[in-house]
């Protein structure tokens, strides 16, 4: 251009106005809109998820009052002592309940009434059982209990844990009839306590209340040789005079529980070194006497 001018703009065309833009505020705004998308995405995932949360709590409610998952069967398992039907009726599930509305909690609290009945679980197998697995107690020993005239003496089945279980009806009555024969077993094979004090008076579904029962069980349950596996009787008449009577006809007066494991080693040891011994008295363990024949 001549004389180095710039060139002049048309006549009557508009100068625009010159702005500026920082990069700051470039990333700014876009940092916003994208924010803006983000925060829409999670309000409709929020939606989709409220909505599929809403669809299932309806459809919850619906199969819960329904008649889907009928108990068609009640399933007993682990009962030796009780039968499977006894157990059904003290379980007491209400006919027409399903697996979905039955109240488990409330079956378990009814069955651990039971004395037998030590533990039990109840479960739902699907689609139409309620699986009931109970955990019996076992009888540790028969109690010779006298009877209110004390004129005889009733026989009752006692747990390790000091239950008591049930009056034993003799074998051959209408009651024996009806009692399972794994009771007659295991009261055969049971440890016998004999010579209770009068006015023992068991309940069953209670704790065994009688100190002079409670330590001959803790006796024979604290006993870790092969001496536990040789007693047969257990005379309880008092604590201190607890008395056990082996299979071979030995006495050995025994006390309190305490020292168990020191009165057994001593009663050991006197039996062998005397085959002939009928009569041990390890009360206290430090001075044990004996007599043999």
């Amino acid at each position: 251009m001549p004389g180095g001018q710039l060139p002049n703009r048309r006549a009557g065309q508009a100068q625009r106005p010159l702005t500026s833009v920082r990069v700051g505020d470039l990333d700014r705004a876009e940092r916003a809109v994208r924010a803006q998308r983000t925060y829409r995405r999670h309000l409709i995932r929020i939606g989709i998820a409220a909505a599929c949360a809403v669809a299932l709590l309806a459809g919850g409610i619906a199969l819960y009052y329904s008649d889907a998952f009928s108990i068609e069967r009640v399933s007993v398992q682990g009962v030796e002592h009780l039968t499977a039907s006894e157990m059904e009726q003290l379980a007491g599930v209400p006919a027409g309940t399903t697996l979905l509305r039955v109240d488990a909690d409330a079956i378990r609290s009814r069955l651990l009434m039971d004395a037998w009945v030590q533990d039990v679980s109840v479960n739902r197998v699907f689609p139409d059982t309620l699986e009931i697995v109970v955990t019996e107690r076992t009888i540790t020993a028969v109690v010779d209990v006298s009877t209110e005239n004390a004129s005889s003496t009733q026989a009752w089945a006692i747990a390790s844990d000091g239950m008591w279980l049930m009056p034993i009806p003799a074998q051959d009555s209408e009651a024996g009839r009806n009692t399972s024969p794994k009771v007659y077993e295991d009261a055969a094979s049971a440890l016998h306590i004999a010579d209770v004090p009068y006015g023992v008076e068991p309940k069953v579904g209670s704790y065994c209340g009688d100190a002079n029962v409670n330590n001959a069980l803790a006796i024979v349950d604290g006993m870790t040789t092969d001496l536990a596996g040789r007693v047969t009787t257990v005379k309880a008449t008092e604590t201190e005079s607890t008395t056990l009577v082996l299979d071979n006809g030995v006495e050995i007066v025994f006390g309190a529980a305490k020292d168990i494991r020191d009165k057994e080693r001593v009663c050991l040891e006197i039996m062998e070194q005397h085959p002939d011994v009928v009569y041990i008295n390890v009360r206290i363990v430090e001075s044990p006497t004996w007599r043999a024949l």
